[in-house]
């Protein structure tokens, strides 16, 4: 009778916990972690790990034009790695490495999308200015401005964007070094049907507040220094409950300080693989007024639901600025 009794009591509190857990806005496992709540702007420099082709172009020499470039089979978005041995991280370093070489056919490395090359080449002399080139115009460096959705508290790991910073042709950009800097938000250009608008930034000194070292299909992932004053950030839960309905986004559009908006959930699919788990639509007139709707910059603005994290802003519809999607927070978070 005592074995009875202790099983039913067992089970019953296991239905107890079951409910817990199907209750909506509840999420156990999830809300055991809290993070510090971002919506402040950033100012990104991603360095590439070597000199990216963005065009090729012909050079005036003595005998007439010629691209060694093309003839060596150079393609836009080619990282150039190293050229006759020496390494290659800037565009710098080429024309360092054509002044010690000079105009003898060399080795030149590439990365081509995850595929490692080796070609062959041989500049040409410039008619105007004397020096060798090679037919390329390069950058070793992107930079934006995007929003940062959260920081963890134990690590001071953070997560931002909700998407990747992409090549030419839609793939995550390669990521060797990355620099977090304070940003102030100085202008917004709204957006309109057919246009996105665009917040436009000053980063604010030469002095980084976070390293990033993940650019991937959920954002750019990093850590932030320990100097960095975290006082004044809200600490909240992460939740995975999230529930058409209203909800709040923060966000900064004017200067540096975030703000919170309200927004309504229009639609939520936890399924979908390209991370367009909700659509959102901008309710809060002071934001509508301010920029449109959702503009780039924005991305990665942190959504609030029931007091919790529940994902982040990262496209806007075209057609309907006021519209877009979110990302999950089950999708962003442990990067």
């Amino acid at each position: 009778m005592r074995n009875s009794f202790h099983k039913i009591r067992a089970a019953f509190a296991l239905v107890a916990l079951l409910a817990l857990l199907a209750i909506p806005g509840i999420n156990v496992a999830a809300n055991v972690k809290e993070v510090y709540l971002g919506g402040m702007p950033a100012g990104f420099t991603m360095g590439l790990g070597g000199a990216q082709v963005v065009g090729v172009c012909e050079i005036l020499t003595e005998d007439g034009t010629a691209c060694p470039a093309k003839q060596a089979g150079l393609s836009v978005g080619d990282i150039i790695l190293s050229y006759g041995g020496i390494r290659i991280l800037s565009a710098a370093d080429i024309d360092g490495a054509l002044a010690a070489k000079g105009g003898v056919c060399a080795e030149i490395t590439l990365r081509r999308g995850d595929e490692e090359q080796k070609k062959q080449i041989s500049p040409v002399k410039d008619a105007v200015c004397g020096k060798f080139k090679l037919g390329i115009l390069i950058r070793d460096s992107v930079s934006g401005i995007g929003t940062v959705t959260y920081i963890e508290k134990d690590t001071l790991r953070f997560g931002s964007l909700g998407h990747a910073v992409s090549d030419e042709h839609g793939e995550p950009m390669s990521l060797y070094k990355g620099a977090i800097y304070g940003c102030s938000i100085v202008n917004v250009v709204r957006g309109e049907r057919g246009k996105a608008g665009e917040l436009k930034g000053l980063f604010l000194n030469d002095t980084d507040i976070a390293t990033a070292d993940v650019n991937c299909t959920s954002g750019i992932y990093g850590n932030f220094s320990k100097n960095y004053d975290f006082s004044g950030l809200r600490t909240v839960p992460i939740s995975s409950d999230a529930v058409p309905g209203k909800a709040t986004v923060l966000s900064t559009v004017d200067g540096v300080h975030p703000k919170e908006y309200t927004v309504s959930i229009v639609k939520v699919d936890r399924s979908n693989k390209q991370n367009k788990n909700f659509v959102i639509k901008i309710t809060d007139r002071e934001l509508l007024e301010a920029t449109g709707g959702i503009v780039q910059g924005m991305s990665g603005s942190p959504i609030v639901q029931n007091g919790a994290l529940i994902g982040a802003i990262t496209h806007v519809f075209l057609n309907d600025p006021t519209r877009g999607y979110g990302i999950a927070i089950e999708n962003i978070i442990g990067n």
